[in-house]
């Protein structure tokens, strides 16, 4: 049976886009990826995110964001596969270089950047890491 990772496919698009220059890149919508856009937003990683289409054929805009002409994300990885989840409790969520970057975390309160599913006591399973 063939399995097809969604999210890596989402977070690839943004790093393959974000080496090459583009000013932005489109993916098709869910709503985790919304979820994950959003933070990536909040903590200045992207510059815009933009919703469209109807139903079926929403799809999902990123604009990128460069400091200097550098991408402002140096680094995106997925953690938890299809094939190996990984999960930690509020207390084990690794940081990302010392601080620097976020973890993005599937928890039962919704999607959440690290720091938040800390003061929430919130753990899940760790979607990506970026800095």
């Amino acid at each position: 049976m063939a399995s097809h990772d969604n999210i890596g496919d989402f977070l690839t698009i943004i790093r393959n886009a974000s080496n090459a220059g583009k000013e932005s890149c489109e993916a098709q919508w869910s709503s985790i990826r919304e979820g994950i856009a959003k933070i990536l937003q909040s903590e200045g990683y992207i510059s815009s995110l933009e919703v469209s289409g109807e139903k079926a054929k929403k799809t999902i805009k990123i604009g990128l964001k460069y400091v200097g002409g550098v991408p402002a994300i140096t680094g995106i990885t997925r953690v938890s596969t299809p094939g190996c989840r990984f999960y930690c409790e509020y207390r084990s969520i690794p940081r990302v270089l010392n601080g620097m970057g976020i973890s993005i975390l599937t928890t039962s309160k919704g999607v959440l950047k690290d720091s938040d599913c800390r003061a929430q006591k919130a753990g899940g399973e760790i979607i990506c890491k970026v800095w």
